[in-house]
């Protein structure tokens, strides 16, 4: 037997490369997958009440007796945040920055990542048709939109990890762990305050934070591919 394995040719470079790249793959798929059927079964606890909705109104009750002046403001400034027009405003600064430099297939996966979760965050809303916490409750103006999953939580974390990313290659370490805590707390702040205004069940900000990681487990899969097509259509892109 260890003669046979003797004459065995080595396995070469580009095997080696495969090997660890199905490996990603298959874990990225996994990732998505799972989080996408945990979302489902939280759309479906949603419209029957049932499961962890039923803690919603729990939920929402005992957020009501905690609020505080100051933990409004705290808030009031993470969903600011966390908003339509800073979510979009910065998405778009970075997205030129990365054309105006020249880095056009990162421009490419960071607009391909923003714009589905933008596009997920409007058709799971409609498909699920879940209505908001009481008007009475909540602290700020009034929201006709359904409530599942949380825009703001969504859009947020996808655009805080699709950043992240971008400068994960050439961080030291200490900046990493900088990087992720401060995506951490923004994201963690931006949900709870969707919560705390009453303008989201708690279920409804757990679901966010699964779609984004089906999503951004999906737009890493795909990155090689968008890449490799961005290359085609615009030699030399980097």
């Amino acid at each position: 037997m260890t003669a046979f394995n003797a004459l065995r040719p080595a396995p070469t470079a580009e095997a080696a490369r495969v090997s660890p790249r199905l490996r990603t793959s298959a874990v990225l798929l996994t990732a998505s997958a799972a989080a996408a059927a945990a979302v489902t079964g939280l759309a479906e606890a949603a419209e029957t009440q049932a499961g962890p909705s039923r803690l919603d109104p729990i939920v929402a009750a005992d957020v009501v007796g905690i609020r505080t002046p100051l933990l409004t403001a705290l808030a009031h400034g993470f969903t600011f945040a966390g908003s339509e027009v800073v979510v979009g405003g910065l998405a778009l600064v970075l997205l030129v920055v990365l054309v105006v430099r020249g880095h056009r297939t990162r421009a490419a996966t960071f607009a391909f990542g923003m714009a589905g979760s933008v596009a997920l965050t409007v058709i799971v809303k409609l498909l699920v048709a879940r209505a908001r916490p009481p008007a009475l409750d909540r602290l700020g103006a009034v929201d006709a939109t359904y409530a599942f999953p949380s825009g703001h939580t969504l859009n947020s974390a996808v655009l805080l990890v699709l950043a992240t990313s971008l400068l994960w290659a050439g961080a030291k370490t200490r900046t990493r762990m900088a990087l992720v805590t401060f995506d951490a707390v923004m994201v963690a702040g931006v949900a709870l305050s969707r919560v705390y205004l009453g303008y989201h069940w708690a279920t409804d900000v757990l679901a966010s934070g699964l779609v984004a990681l089906a999503w951004l487990s999906l737009v890493w899969l795909l990155n090689p591919l968008l890449s490799r097509a961005v290359v085609r259509v615009l030699p030399g892109s980097c």
